[in-house]
């Protein structure tokens, strides 16, 4: 399978707001030359604009939608904070504060999942970060040498339990993470923080907009042995999904079909293999219990 290359982050938000706005001139019936006209520009700069290619001045995104006929507040809304972040204007969100111990590709996942409704992940290494302990993330993050100081660290851990957030502030986040059962045995920080970050996971498991399910081993080969990945999408009929493949290097990000269809069909395939989501958080206690210090 070729994937698209690691587009810079920026580029991704871009493209998908582009993407988005293209979609909405098609279904208001417009052409390019006569979107152009709203803009004043040309309809050179509308392809480009599309292609995200250039960045979107706030008052030229105002435009283009009162030109396409978007009233919904809600579209206004979520494409206006789309916009800010890809022309990386992003005071107003939380994670700016934490720029020193942030890339730029991490700042914009996170820009991404603020504004998405719904999360499929699957992981065969680490528990999924929104479903962290405090104790596990100060684990991996001091086991990855990206950061040294404990100043460092600890903001990160800060990072990822203000991300947790979105699984219990209003709109809830809907979660559906496959995990391999390696994940549930990897002594991450050790037995204790294991007992307890598997506790934590079934708790989890049990919210009503989070599910769970364990890949065991006795299913063999799978399709989803070659890497941990997220698929995310956003509330409105008309957005585009985004998935980030992760490798040892880094991200790969994918916003267009086939590449997008791909990991959906990668992540039905996970989760029916895996164990029902009832079996699974049967399966995340009695694991738990075999973790004794």
């Amino acid at each position: 399978m070729v994937l698209e290359s690691a587009a810079h982050p920026s580029t991704v938000l871009g493209r998908q707001l582009g993407d988005e706005l293209r979609m909405l001139r098609e279904a208001a019936g417009l052409s390019t030359a006569l979107a152009a006209e709203a803009l004043d520009c040309t309809k050179g700069k509308i392809s480009r604009i599309e292609n995200g290619r250039v960045p979107l001045r706030m008052p030229d995104l105002v435009a283009l939608l009162d030109t396409y006929g978007v009233r919904d507040a809600d579209t206004l809304r979520r494409l206006t904070a789309l916009a800010r972040v890809a022309n990386r204007r992003r005071r107003e969100g939380w994670w700016n504060q934490y720029g020193e111990v942030l890339t730029d590709t991490y700042r914009d996942y996170i820009a991404l999942e603020a504004v998405s409704d719904s999360i499929k992940t699957f992981q065969c290494q680490l528990v999924p970060g929104l479903l962290q302990t405090p104790a596990y993330v100060r684990a991996v993050t001091v086991a990855s040498r990206a950061w040294h100081s404990p100043e460092e660290i600890e903001q990160f851990v800060q990072v990822r339990l203000a991300r947790q957030q979105r699984l219990t502030n209003e709109p809830r986040l809907t979660m559906w993470a496959v995990v391999t059962e390696g994940v549930l045995l990897q002594q991450v920080g050790g037995p204790t923080v294991m007992r307890a970050q598997l506790e934590h996971l079934a708790a989890m498991a049990e919210e009503p907009n989070v599910t769970v399910q364990v890949l065991p081993f006795s299913r063999g080969a799978h399709a989803g042995m070659f890497g941990p990945y997220l698929l995310l999408s956003f509330p409105q009929v008309s957005a585009l999904d985004v998935v980030r493949a992760e490798n040892p290097t880094g991200a790969v990000w994918l916003e267009r079909e086939p590449g997008v269809s791909r990991y959906r069909e990668l992540f039905a395939d996970a989760r029916t293999s895996a164990l029902s989501p009832a079996e699974s958080v049967t399966r995340i206690k009695r694991i738990a219990k075999e973790h004794r210090a």
